[in-house]
């Protein structure tokens, strides 16, 4: 099959944050280093040299950027100091841009304007709407679904939670086709001296839907562990990886109770300090306390390779979650501390920074890299056994 091939796709990268691939000459010593790296997915030396030859297709279809962990050792390593870590991280927001139907990952990336302007305008939004809308502020004591019923917060997450899966798993679907590729290479030939006809089978992209299913537990391991991380086997990796897991299941958990379990998380009565739901909220607020702190002062100090070279959209992503985690805990500590207007003040504030967050962040931006990742790597484990 021919490959279209565009001039300008280097240049136009540029814009996701990948400046210095043009430097490599394709020597493979990045792939080489890589603990990651296979022989089937030789990366980041086969994609950097499609992105230099034009080949956009080629790099749509291509899993290797969401199959690295950016451990930095190949751009320790680069003789040419070409960046290849952050050329594949360039690269994970260029296809994220891509697998998004909207145009609005593409804005978000390449747009300070429209990235700061997106925040501002979706915070405004919900400060206005509470405005018009908050119930009775009730002065005398704490009661916070007085102002802000858990109730009609609860349909209007789950609301948001419909909207933002269609568009996350939209663009999900997107990727798997582009990956998966032609679905004729999985048609086996007809044997011309069988007789009768054929079972017929149900397919998914030219792929019976039963292996799908059959290799579902790769996507849930992966999902849930990000156990690739670790495979670098680097000690700076594994706390990489632990900061990781925190960032993620303290989020998990948070969302959680504020979605699922909102009408038992938003109670005028303090529950008891060893009451379940207590403990999963102080658990996910320490999590995304201290795993987005140990990342924003990583970047401010650069102190690893992962550190040095950091995109607007990853400034934005941390502070963003740090301010909904701290504004979190100062709702906690003015409703122990009985201060109502306080409490209703900093409400208000903390839904003004954590929606503009989910709304941006978890179908088009950095948090749908959470699963982009594992259903990569489950992509590939049902594509080689469809082709086995």
């Amino acid at each position: 099959m021919a490959t279209s091939v565009d001039p300008g796709l280097l240049v136009q990268l540029e814009e996701y944050g990948l400046k210095d691939a043009a430097t490599c000459f394709n020597c493979g010593n990045c792939t080489a280093v890589c603990a990651l790296s296979t022989e089937n997915t030789p990366f980041p030396r086969k994609v950097i040299r499609y992105l230099q030859i034009g080949a956009a297709d080629k790099l749509l279809q291509s899993p290797e950027p969401w199959l690295c962990y950016y451990c930095g050792d190949c751009s320790e390593t680069c003789p040419r100091d070409a960046n290849p870590g952050e050329v594949m991280m360039g690269l994970r927001r260029y296809l994220t841009a891509q697998y998004d139907i909207t145009g609005i990952s593409k804005r978000f990336y390449t747009s300070k304007v429209f990235e700061i302007s997106a925040i501002l305008f979706l915070a405004a939004l919900v400060g206005l709407g509470f405005m018009a809308f908050h119930g009775t502020i009730v002065t005398d004591r704490v009661a916070l679904n007085a102002f802000a019923s858990s109730h009609v917060i609860e349909v209007l997450d789950l609301i948001m939670l419909v909207v933002l899966s269609f568009f996350l798993l939209t663009n999900a679907r997107r990727m798997a086709k582009a990956i998966l590729g032609d679905p004729g290479q999985y048609e086996k030939p007809v044997d011309p001296e069988s007789s009768g006809p054929a079972a017929e089978v149900k397919k998914w992209n030219g792929i019976p839907v039963s292996l799908y299913f059959s290799e579902i537990k790769e996507l849930l391991v992966n999902f849930a562990t990000q156990k690739k991380f670790k495979s670098c086997d680097t000690k700076s990796q594994d706390m990489q990886w632990y900061v990781h897991l925190l960032i993620m299941t303290g989020y998990s958990s948070i969302f959680l109770l504020v979605v699922v379990f909102l009408r038992w998380f938003q109670r005028d009565e303090i529950l008891s300090f060893w009451h379940p739901v207590r403990l999963i909220g102080y658990y996910g607020t320490f999590a995304l306390l201290y795993g987005t702190t140990y990342a924003l002062i990583g970047r401010w100090k650069k102190t690893k390779m992962v550190y040095k070279f950091s995109h607007s959209s990853d400034w934005a992503f941390l502070i963003l979650l740090w301010l909904t985690t701290f504004t979190g805990i100062l709702i906690h500590f003015t409703r122990l501390l009985e201060m109502p207007l306080s409490t209703y003040t900093i409400y208000v504030i903390h839904m003004m920074i954590a929606i503009p967050m989910l709304v941006l962040e978890v179908p088009f931006a950095k948090w749908a890299h959470l699963l982009y990742r594992p259903l990569a790597l489950y992509l590939m484990r049902v594509k080689e056994r469809a082709v086995a």
